[in-house]
């Protein structure tokens, strides 16, 4: 098959990549859209790249001769940070989104596979611990986070156009738990950590302070690769949970730390974060405080039946793969997951500024 992924640089592009460059007997087309392409390297050797900013003018116009003739296109590109500049992160997410459906209709490509999130689930029932909301549980997100409003508003684009074009591209929604694979760490820490803190001090964690009712739903990104693969496979429609047992609370993250849990109130936790982003002492916007707490767990019968999919790296494998990658700073040869230091990390914000005001995170 031809296919275009957008964001194939990034955290799942690349293990998107891994997965159908292995696949046995079939040699794909790939071609990667991402505002910068690897140098080289693998798994980016095998594909041909277009440097594009979905953010930028003239979008549309760019999109359509990169799509033309694909067999499905896979949209992967989203923003996380400048958390400081919701404006960009609306183009990048919403109208980048508007501009791949565009150019996937006006190009008749007959397979979207979008890149959607748990984020866009309302917040879940209080139910016990291991029940998870099925793709029909109602999809509104949450109003203190841009990644999530970004997020629906995404999926409503895709439900005008199933609207519009009942005869259109298929589309199929991934919506994952929470991503992490170790190969991510330096982005991680990037997006999530001040830029003065060694990544290495994950290993040194002596307490936790973190409400006791924290619990989320979580998924190595290999495992989020092999079910597009599938999809991609069987020309799939609809929505599909993705997402590993067990659920991570906050004394599993704890018992990975190696660290004693302190139970500090969610607000409490959400003043604190929200002080410190205003100051610039750290770059998670405090919206996020407010989805690791709204989110749902997620039920996987889906996946698992239609596209014969079950994960095969448990929850806490996975959690422990990405601490331990993120205090190794592992990265890859993208730009996207470049290594990360301290010192890089500083000389960046004395000529770029913080993370939270600037494009290239």
């Amino acid at each position: 098959m031809r296919i275009v992924i957008t964001g194939a640089s990034g955290n799942v592009g690349t293990a998107l990549l891994r997965r159908l460059t292995r696949d046995a007997g079939q040699e794909h087309d790939l071609v990667g859209v991402c505002r910068r392409p690897p140098a080289g390297g693998q798994p980016y050797e095998a594909v041909s790249w277009t440097a594009l900013d979905l953010a930028g003018p003239d979008v549309d116009e760019a999109l359509r001769p990169v799509v033309r003739g694909a067999d499905a296109v896979v949209h992967l590109a989203w923003g996380f940070q400048p958390s400081r500049d919701i404006t960009y992160l609306d183009r990048l997410g919403i109208d980048g989104t508007r501009a791949v459906i565009d150019a996937v209709h006006a190009e008749g490509v007959p397979h979207l596979v979008h890149m959607s999130s748990v984020g866009v689930y309302s917040p879940g029932p209080d139910s016990p611990e291991g029940l998870g909301v099925d793709e029909l549980w109602p999809t509104e997100g949450i109003e203190s986070l841009a990644y999530s409003k970004e997020k629906v508003a995404a999926e409503r684009l895709l439900d005008e156009y199933e609207r519009l074009h009942p005869d259109g591209a298929v589309v199929a929604r991934m919506r994952p738990g929470l991503i992490v694979q170790r190969d991510a760490g330096s982005a991680l820490l990037r997006y999530g950590v001040p830029s003065y803190v060694p990544g290495g001090l994950l290993r040194h964690v002596p307490v936790l302070p973190v409400d006791r009712n924290l619990v989320v739903p979580i998924v190595h990104t290999t495992d989020v690769a092999d079910a597009i693969a599938r999809v991609l496979e069987r020309r799939s429609a609809g929505a599909f949970n993705l997402a590993a047992d067990p659920p991570v609370t906050r004394d599993l993250i704890a018992d990975v730390l190696g660290a004693r849990a302190v139970h500090v109130p969610r607000q409490v936790l959400r003043v604190l974060t929200d002080v410190a982003w205003r100051t610039q002492l750290q770059p998670l916007d405090p919206g996020w405080i407010d989805l690791a707490f709204a989110l749902p767990l997620l039920d996987t019968t889906r996946a698992r039946r239609e596209l014969d999919w079950a994960p095969r790296v448990d929850a806490r494998t996975a959690l422990a793969g990405v601490v331990a990658g993120m205090a190794d700073a592992a990265a890859t040869t993208s730009p996207a997951l470049r290594p990360r230091s301290v010192v890089g990390e500083l000389a960046a914000l004395v000529r770029r500024g913080p993370v939270v005001k600037r494009l290239l995170p």
